[in-house]
């Protein structure tokens, strides 16, 4: 029996009236027990529009065993928790109000706690209440009845709950990287962003072309035999990570990585940006006012690669024109392709990646560098975060919004990422103050 299921002894739809041998929005099904497609006289099938999980309930409603589908009579009478609504308590025995699976609201039935079989869904249920209690100041044990309101509560919980878990899944299908990314919110009933779609590489706007790097590298090890310096010495810059693909350069300095035209292979040392998300990330809902954040689930060491600033690549007109609007919002996510100069702009807003959803701090764990790889436009470098520290698992992740790099040489000065200063205003005085809600010790108070 697996997670969710419960041992129904009044099975959903029996009530006063009679029971209910027809599920809404469920097809009827006619034939032999077991046969759910229409065979043609040409021997064709017809497959049932009928997903599985509707031709199971079918099955259970009509009280027929059908070995194709998993149902025997050992089985026959578990219907599946989609979530619970309400609690109560008579007599020391536990009842639950249970919205079943494919069911009505109208049809959900209150159960004895020993018929329910879904542990994971009562503990979470247990523990959403007693979260709730706390936040209205009641006592944290379940009282004997619930009050409406509380119920109500619960239910949208649930209801979210499952959205997130959807939405979750949606990310997890569109990544192409290695990290999984997991979603949680223990804070309000907020759920997935409306206008937010997951890509992994930059979506090229109207009018911006990338040009592909036409020859790569000869090494027959980039890291200890690179030849004619590799794809860095070739840009005359230095090989940027150790073996151990910590990178080794100073904040300001470009990374130039092997290309697609490059003799050698994945496991090249001089390829790690390239290569994705490599930890499990969690996007979760802040408790003080910054809305959704991101934290890693892993030990993240210094000076390694953690993710990309991934969106749509637009000129500077436009983010001038985007971001008017988005300062209205009070929110942005532009980030200044500004290398060399100021042409190009990230917006991640509607486009983008996990790092859509990373906080600013003053003192933050990731430093931004400027990466070149399969285009070597340096009017278009990607993005990088790279952990200043070591990152221990559970810890937030944020960069500095404003964030400016200290001149070490001439070339280190073309990189001030000035995040989310695109399209305001070039005079510091007409800037709208944005407040900053980081908390650390070295809060400069304004984001802008």
């Amino acid at each position: 029996m697996g997670e969710g299921f419960a041992v129904a002894k009044t099975p959903p739809g029996r009530g006063e009236g009679g029971f209910s041998n027809r599920r809404a929005g469920l097809p009827r099904v006619q034939g032999k027990r077991g046969d759910f497609s229409k065979h043609t006289p040409l021997g064709c099938s017809v497959c049932c529009k009928s997903s599985w999980n509707q031709l199971q309930d079918l099955c259970r409603l009509a009280k027929l065993s059908c070995p194709a589908l998993g149902i025997s009579k050992r089985n026959l009478y578990d219907f599946e928790v989609e979530y619970l609504c309400d609690y109560k308590k008579i007599r020391e025995q536990e009842y639950y109000l249970v919205k079943w699976r494919g069911y009505p609201d109208s049809e959900s039935t209150w159960e004895p706690r020993q018929n329910l079989k879904c542990v994971r869904i009562l503990k979470q249920f247990h523990k959403d209440l007693e979260r709730e209690l706390l936040r209205r100041h009641q006592r944290s044990k379940p009282p004997r009845h619930l009050d409406p309101s509380l119920a109500n509560y619960l239910v949208q919980k649930a209801k979210q709950r499952r959205a997130l878990r959807r939405w979750e899944q949606e990310l997890n299908a569109k990544r192409s990287h290695l990290g999984r990314i997991t979603v949680e919110n223990e804070v309000d009933l907020d759920g997935p962003p409306r206008a937010f779609v997951y890509i992994n590489e930059y979506r090229v706007g109207e009018g911006i072309t990338l040009n592909q790097v036409a020859v790569g590298c000869e090494c027959q090890d980039c890291l200890w035999a690179p030849a004619g310096g590799c794809c860095p010495g070739a840009s005359l810059h230095k090989f940027a990570y150790n073996d151990q693909g910590q990178v080794r350069l100073r904040a300001g300095l470009p990374i130039y990585e092997c290309n697609s035209r490059c003799r050698c292979g994945y496991d090249c040392p001089n390829r790690v940006v390239q290569k994705g998300i490599r930890y499990d990330l969690c996007i979760f809902r802040t408790d003080d006012g910054r809305g959704w954040g991101v934290r890693t689930l892993e030990k993240i060491r210094k000076n390694s690669f953690v993710m990309e600033y991934v969106g749509e690549i637009i000129t500077s007109e436009e983010a001038e024109r985007r971001g008017q609007i988005y300062d209205r919002q009070g929110a942005t996510y532009l980030f200044d392709l500004d290398y060399v100069e100021d042409v190009y702009t990230v917006d991640a807003a509607y486009y983008g990646n996990i790092s859509h959803f990373v906080n600013h701090s003053c003192d933050p764990n990731l430093q931004v560098y400027n990466v070149f790889i399969d285009n070597l436009d340096e009017r278009l470098p990607r993005i990088a975060f790279f952990a200043t520290r070591t990152i221990r698992a559970g810890e937030e992740l944020t960069f500095d919004y404003n964030m400016q790099v200290d001149p070490v040489d001439m070339e280190s000065t073309r990189m001030d990422s000035n995040f989310g200063l695109a399209g305001l205003p070039g005079s510091p005085k007409k800037r709208v103050r944005i407040e900053c809600k980081c908390g650390t010790e070295s809060c400069r108070k304004y984001l802008f």
